[in-house]
């Protein structure tokens, strides 16, 4: 990993993956979470930060006719999502009364694209929220875990977090231009109680997906990882 002239740590390769909160992951194991797709709609939480510096980020296009699976993956996937990340939780908060945006994620096939989404309350109670992608549809909200430690670290996080998932992925496309495929909330991956996004944008020039932790108190790019597999 190399640090750019703004100090922020660059990475190449796959990203070591989100920190996610506990309930999250039990979301994910239940078949529910996590990523999102390009800027546009509020998710419904107030906007309480200001802006960060630039940071440069897009990797070289891998040649015409080479892409990797992973890419070919994002290439047939991605455009077919007619609804975004943050329509997709604007969505979900529906669904949920009185809840915040937490993670999204970009899944399925072309064919059958959806959003799956998680959402809290204030008690830190979750919910996933799979919404289609194409509709804008919400299907009826999945409780998760009702383990009380859960719960209290995942309220310590939302009253933590004063940057919102949509400016986090304002920040992210701000410095690459593609679509948010993964918006997940989490600890910062240097492990102290700083609470950060990790924001996925996809390049349509190349399909390479570039990952950013934001701080989610102040919306400074932590670090970055371009995913040029």
């Amino acid at each position: 990993m190399d640090a750019n002239r703004s100090g922020v740590v660059v990475r190449r390769g796959r990203p070591a993956g989100p920190r996610t909160i506990g309930l999250v992951c039990a979301v994910a194991a239940a078949g529910a979470l996590l990523s999102g797709c390009g800027t546009s709609d509020d998710t419904g939480s107030p906007q309480k930060s200001a802006g960060s510096p630039a940071v440069p980020a897009t990797a070289a296009a891998s040649p015409s006719g080479s892409l990797s699976s992973d890419q070919a993956q994002r290439k047939a996937l991605v455009p077919k999502a007619k609804v975004d990340y943050g329509q997709a939780l604007k969505a979900a908060i529906a669904a949920v009364p009185s809840s915040e945006a937490i993670a999204a994620e970009l899944k399925g096939t072309p064919a059958s694209p959806y959003w799956d989404t998680a959402v809290a309350t204030s008690d830190g109670t979750a919910y996933a929220v799979r919404v289609d992608a194409v509709s804008g549809k919400a299907q009826k909200p999945q409780p998760q875990s009702d383990d009380p430690d859960d719960k209290q670290e995942l309220a310590g996080r939302l009253s933590k977090a004063t940057v919102t998932a949509q400016q986090a992925a304002e920040t992210a496309t701000e410095k690459t231009k593609g679509t948010v495929t993964t918006i997940e909330l989490g600890d910062a991956d240097h492990g102290n109680d700083t609470v950060a996004w990790t924001v996925g944008v996809v390049t349509p020039d190349d399909w390479n997906e570039t990952t950013y932790e934001i701080d989610a108190t102040n919306r400074k790019v932590l670090w970055m990882n371009v995913d040029q597999d």
